[in-house]
This record gives structure tokens, sequence and C-alpha cells, in this order.
């Protein structure tokens, strides 16, 4: 697969002969061993994932607090030092840019942790809002991001470390910890609905810290994982994926995640207005989750009927590793989304019956 990106942990997989596919142009393991092997690993004891294709912003100066404010629609302001805060970038009409994390080390310096597929795009846009007295600079190219995911993430992790990682909170970081000999900003955060950690560190020094991880959690069961357990743990979470629950022609509100959509904060953010109305005159469709009455998988794309129209369209389905059921996420017009309403999806030649159930499909116990 020539031409395609690849992290500095690319030469791991091979060793351990791991299928790797083109994800939004870089070349990226999808499974190690099997995906529900995988996703089996993290729910149960934990996994190891490469995020390094993830986007890394600095963001720094005297207005930096000002000008994240103007571009998110969480409330940056009241993160504290060594918080993270999940938020949303929107264009003017509320539909989304992308949803990343903002990391606070200090009044006039954050870190923006975004989307690989979007990174381009991204940094044009806050470029495009810059104001004065603010840096702005991509260093995802210097940048190398390792998820450690599951219940005995915590256990494992501390084995290389001195510090004492219970102190760090949900969405809480320490930057600067000796992780394996490797200077790390660790962060309780991750995509797979269990505990854990995003380590972040310098690229040339991924291969050590991968590799030390993996051998100190092998007695402990910690296997690496690739893009199809992530995929697979994140969507039974309810976790949404930029390009299918989140577009720019749906905005976080449709998309459920309007926790991380302040309007009543006391500054403008763009989009602002838009979703404001949409709150305020109530929408009129959201993602929900469906599960299959008939026997079918409800696939990326899929349209949703009721009664002959359609009123609808998964973002995502699957077998349900955890739960061994064909599941999905799904934008529904608003009057057909109540718990146990009957829908039809178009699988394939035939529209299978399917209803609307509560999400998210899994919690961690």
């Amino acid at each position: 697969m020539s031409g395609l990106k690849r992290t500095p942990l690319f030469e791991q997989y091979k060793k351990k002969g791991a299928k790797t596919i083109d994800f939004g142009g870089w070349d990226l393991p999808v499974q190690f061993s099997s995906i529900k092997d995988e996703h089996e690993a993290v729910r149960t004891k934990a996994g190891l994932f490469d995020v390094s294709h993830m986007g890394e912003v600095e963001v720094k100066g005297k207005q930096a607090l000002p000008y994240l404010q103007k571009l998110m629609t969480n409330d940056v302001s009241k993160l504290v030092d060594g918080q993270a805060q999940y938020t949303a970038m929107c264009y003017e009409d509320g539909g989304t840019v992308d949803d990343l994390l903002v990391y606070k080390k200090a009044l006039d310096d954050y870190l923006l942790v975004i989307n690989a597929s979007n990174i381009e795009k991204d940094v044009a846009w806050m470029k495009q809002h810059l104001i004065d007295d603010v840096s702005l600079v991509n260093i995802s190219n210097d940048i190398a991001q390792i998820a450690i995911q599951g219940p005995l993430a915590e256990l494992i992790l501390q084995k290389q470390t001195d510090f004492y990682l219970s102190s760090i909170r949900f969405f809480r970081f320490a930057d600067q910890v000796n992780i394996a000999g490797v200077k790390s900003l660790v962060s309780r955060t991750g995509y797979t609905g269990e505990d854990g950690f995003e380590l972040y560190c310098n690229g040339k020094e991924a291969s050590k810290l991968w590799n030390s991880l993996l051998e100190a959690g092998e007695p402990d069961g910690l296997v690496p994982c690739g893009l199809g357990a992530r995929d697979t743990l994140r969507f039974e979470a309810r976790l949404p994926l930029y390009g299918q629950e989140l577009t720019k022609d749906i905005s976080p509100l449709e998309a459920g995640i309007g926790f991380a959509v302040k309007v009543n904060k006391e500054d403008d953010f763009i989009g602002k207005d838009a979703l404001k109305k949409q709150k305020e005159d109530g929408l009129s469709r959201k993602l929900v989750g469906i599960e299959m009455i008939e026997k079918g998988i409800p696939r990326t794309g899929y349209e949703v009927f009721v009664n002959e129209e359609q009123v609808g369209f998964v973002t995502t389905g699957t077998q349900s590793p955890t739960l061994k059921k064909n599941i999905g996420l799904a934008v529904i017009e608003l009057d057909f989304t109540a718990i146990g309403t009957e829908v039809e999806v178009q699988v394939r030649k035939k529209r299978l019956k399917a209803k609307v159930v509560q999400t998210p499909f899994y919690k961690k116990a």
C-alpha cells in the first residue's frame, strides 16, 4: 500500500503479523489476532492501541482562551489546569467540523487532539479564525499516541511508572510522566467505554513505550489491538465517529452529544445561533439505537423505513461482540424514535424488521 502514511509504530505491526488497511490515507492495523478476541480482551483485561494517526495541535498565547471559546461548543473557561474536555467545532449552520479533546496545561497553553481524517481541514479552519496573540502549531507529525484500555489498564501501566496513576481522575491528565523511561502526557481518557489511559509521547520513543507496555502486560492478558476492535468497542459505548455519527450535515445535538454544547455560555461561538435555534425549536431527527428483530446486520448507510416511507439511515451497525446481537446507530425522524418503535432496515434487497432500543448498548460494570 504505497503512498499511505505510517505511524512510528508501523514496524512493530509487521513483527506481530498485523493485517493492515487503508484508513483515511493511513496504513493502519485492522487486527492483530481477531477483532472479537481483541474486543473481548479490552472488555475483560486490557488492550493496547496505536492511535498515533490522530492529530495534535498546540494553541498558546494571551488570547488562547477567548480564541478557543469562539471555536468550541463547550465552555473551555470551566477547565482547570490538568483537565481535559470533550467538545466540538461547528459551522455557522450547526453542522459539525469535528469532535475533539481540549487539554488545558495552563491559562495560555492548550493541546487539541483532533480526528486523523480531519487534520488538514481542522487546521485550515482554525487558522481561518485565528486572532492576534494566539499561536497555532500542528505538531501531529512529532507526537505518537498509545492507548491502553480495559479493567486492568491501570494495574499494567502502574508497573511501568513511579507516578501514582490513581491520582489521575477521569478526564484529567499529568504531563511529563516517566513511563518505561519515556516522558509522556498521561490522560485518563479513551474511546472504548472502559477505564484506561491515552499516552502522548515523542514519536521517536513510541516503539520503546509500545514494546515495554506489551511486555509488562503480557502476564495480565494485555494484547495489541487494531481499528476493528476500536470501532466495535466505541460503537457499543455509543461514542460517535466523525464521518458517521457526526458530519457537516449532522449537528452535535442530533448526534446526542448535547452535553458538549453550551448554548448558554456567555461567549459567542461559531454555530451558536443555529444550535440554540435547534434546541429551542426541538430537533426534527436524532441518533438512536436499533436492534434487529429479523436476521440481518444494519450496515452504515442502510436506509430506515416506516410504512414505506424512509425516515432515516444507519450510521454504524454490526453484530455486537459483547451482546451477540445485530445492532446499529441510526439518525431517524423524531416521530419514530421512542423506545420500542418498530422500523424496517433496507438490508440489500429486503426490508427487515428492527426496533428502537436504549443506548449506550454497553456500560462498564
